[in-house]
């Protein structure tokens, strides 16, 4: 999926918006999101994941091309965790939780 699909998503899902408004939406919450990285904060969806900044330290590398060493600097990298529901849902399985409830047995535990 691509941002544009999302707008149109988003657009489809409420059609009282323009297309022009959904976008302005999903560039809002993704600016959002890299302001809220770009400072070091994580950013947690339940149900989704989370979003945080790791530290990479610097190291030497090697230049695929010729093979020569060069030094590659730290740097600061996104890193996403994917959640426990997104993991089952992709995998086909309904999280608990969101199964539907079985009648319990009267007089049952």
């Amino acid at each position: 999926m691509t941002k544009r699909d999302l707008i149109e998503e988003v657009v489809r899902a409420f059609p009282r918006y323009s297309r022009r408004d959904a976008e302005v939406m999903v560039n809002t919450v993704f600016g959002s999101m890299v302001d809220a990285m770009r400072h070091n904060d994580r950013i947690e969806i339940r149900g989704f994941g989370s979003f945080v900044v790791k530290q990479r330290r610097a190291r030497e590398g090697r230049n695929p091309k010729t093979g020569r060493v060069v030094s590659v600097a730290a740097k600061r990298v996104p890193f996403f965790k994917v959640g426990k529901e997104l993991k089952l849902r992709v995998d086909g399985k309904v999280p608990a939780e969101l199964a539907p409830a079985t009648a319990a047995a009267p007089g049952g535990d």
